[in-house]
């Protein structure tokens, strides 16, 4: 399987109701390969993610398919082992009173929460799995506390654990930074960098990047359901494509190895490093 792509997307016409967001959209990325996403609100980010997760299907054409890991079609269950997706939306879902380990062990059932019968599928297993996890990420202490308790920060660390109990081969992160502080971005990126480390690849979907991590070279940028640029981050990233991108004008700072923007008109001494 390791030949084929993560995911290979060829002439698809996708509909979110009325609105067409893709129309002969072709897109390939392979297994093992860190990818940014990046564009503005509105670009198809959200409805690529839900083609990828079969949410979402594009219009019967003999001439398009979207296949996962080469497949048309999968037992959602199945494919919770190979990709875990990690969103602020999805961390929206669960209410106040969920406990941090209800979260986590909700992943199992792709539900939201755990809860009446459903309570009645946990076994030992997953819960020893679920603690596991929690401890990877720091968060064993999260285990009991109610989601009202917690910040974002340590919210997103149990949505975290959730795609994780799976041990997916690929971790879809989309805005991951989206409703954190500085210190809490800083921290959950770093988590994420760590997870990269350790063997897992990350196909990051955002609109801002500062997010993309160093261990991500191929950056693709989305405007309108087409992509207007495909490659490395140093040819992808520039004034010009992301103008095209965004429809506003920035400068760019590369500082360390990380990618930064910032107004246009603003003055400013920072010192550029290759």
């Amino acid at each position: 399987m390791n030949d084929v792509p993560l995911i290979d997307i060829r002439n698809a016409t996708v509909f979110r109701g009325s609105t067409r967001v893709f129309r002969h959209f072709n897109l390939s990325i392979p297994q093992h390969e860190p990818v940014a996403i990046l564009g503005p609100n509105g670009s198809g980010k959200t409805t690529l993610l839900k083609l990828i997760n079969r949410e979402i299907y594009p219009v019967l054409d003999d001439s398009a398919s979207v296949r996962i890991l080469g497949r048309d079609r999968w037992n959602v269950w199945e494919l919770r082992s190979h990709i875990g997706i990690v969103s602020h939306d999805l961390q929206a879902n669960y209410k106040n009173d969920v406990t941090g380990l209800d979260v986590v062990l909700s992943g199992f059932l792709s539900s939201i929460g755990v809860h009446g019968l459903l309570a009645d599928r946990i076994s030992v297993s997953h819960k020893d799995k679920a603690f596991e996890i929690l401890e990877e990420l720091d968060a064993t202490e999260l285990a009991a506390r109610k989601l009202k308790h917690m910040s974002t920060g340590q919210q997103r660390r149990c949505v975290l654990a959730r795609a994780l109990v799976h041990e997916p081969d690929t971790l879809i992160l989309d805005e991951p930074t989206a409703g954190l502080d500085l210190a809490a971005a800083f921290d959950y990126l770093e988590r994420v960098r760590k997870l990269s480390a350790a063997g897992r690849n990350i196909v990051l979907v955002s609109h801002s990047l500062n997010e993309i991590p160093l261990e991500i070279d191929r950056v693709i940028l989305l405007r309108d359901g087409q992509i207007v640029a495909d490659g490395p981050k140093a040819r992808v990233l520039t004034e010009d494509k992301l103008y095209e991108t965004f429809g506003t004008r920035v400068r760019v700072a590369i500082i360390d190895g990380y990618y930064l923007a910032y107004p246009a008109a603003a003055k400013s001494d920072v010192r550029v490093v290759d």
